[in-house]
């Protein structure tokens, strides 16, 4: 006789692309993944995963038969959260991945009004430029920005993200201040990427999009380390405005070309497809957009 609790192993190890994984995801030993997933291969009678030292992927009988099942248990648990919704509030544990910059502006403060919100509940953040696998991480939730690549992610889009062009107002008294687009060639520009030479820089304004090439003295891949050039005097730089925001404020960053915005995506929560959303996680994303800064998200 089939054990549903089988079934459910096997689909958490596709999706997490393996019997570690999904042991994490489970919070049970690897030896009993290993177990029912072997006991589910002898209840239908097929190999569904085609197993080595090094890699795990399913056998054509199993690519079926995950594509049927999922869709049951998917129903299975959305009748349970739907059930869980009309007696109790939201409780329980929510993991949380973010970019790092993404935390100071809003993730941060989302969070705390959560938990003052909700009593019984608890939060863990998980603070990465890294686009980790949610099911293998556990992380029941993930806010990404840009261009999502194609996955069996579900993607709500929660607005568009900008990039500003701000400089220390010692330099701009120094080198003066840029009038139009064009006059970011002739001044030094800090880079966010591999080299300080020919970067383009793809700009949106009132008259449209507007292309320029600059170049610097300083380039980095992180968006932290850009904004510390930016203050120290290193040149203009183009940076999500919540990165910004509190030196703009202060003064040590001073916005430029006010009109133009360099369009960095949309900003995204992102779940696994596997998780309707429970009464938790549905009251942290509305609480989120709630809080969204229009801003910075329009």
């Amino acid at each position: 006789m089939l054990d549903l609790n089988d079934i459910l192993v096997f689909a958490r190890v596709v999706e997490a692309g393996s019997f570690t994984g999904a042991a994490r995801l489970l919070r049970a030993p690897k030896t009993t993944v290993s177990r029912r997933i072997a006991a589910l291969e002898q209840a239908v009678g097929a190999r569904l995963l085609q197993r080595t030292t090094r890699s795990l992927a399913m056998t054509e009988a199993g690519r079926l038969y995950y594509e049927r099942s999922s869709v049951a248990l998917r129903l299975i648990e959305e009748a349970n959260l739907r059930l869980a919704e009309t007696r109790t509030e939201p409780s329980g544990t929510i993991r949380i991945s973010a970019p790092a910059g993404f935390a100071d502006h809003l993730l941060n403060s989302a969070v705390f009004d959560f938990l003052a919100a909700y009593p019984k509940t608890k939060a863990e953040l998980i603070l990465t430029d890294d686009r980790l696998n949610l099911i293998e991480h556990g992380i029941d939730l993930a806010f990404r920005t840009g261009i999502l690549p194609d996955s069996t992610l579900i993607a709500r889009k929660l607005g568009v993200t900008h990039r500003i062009l701000c400089a220390d107002p010692n330099y701009l008294a120094q080198f003066g201040t840029p009038q139009a687009t064009a006059d970011l060639a002739r001044h030094a520009c800090v880079i966010v990427g591999p080299s300080v030479d020919g970067a383009p820089w793809v700009l949106e304004g009132p008259g449209g999009q507007e292309t320029v090439t600059v170049s610097g003295r300083f380039a980095v891949n992180d968006m932290h380390s850009a904004l510390s050039a930016a203050i120290a005097g290193y040149g203009i730089a183009q940076l999500p405005y919540q990165f910004a925001e509190s030196a703009l404020q202060d003064g040590r960053l001073r916005r430029i070309l006010e009109n133009h915005t360099m369009s960095a995506g949309g900003l995204y929560v992102v779940y696994p497809s596997s998780r309707h959303l429970s009464p938790l996680i549905k009251a942290f994303i509305e609480l989120v957009v709630r809080k969204l800064d229009t801003q910075l998200f329009r």
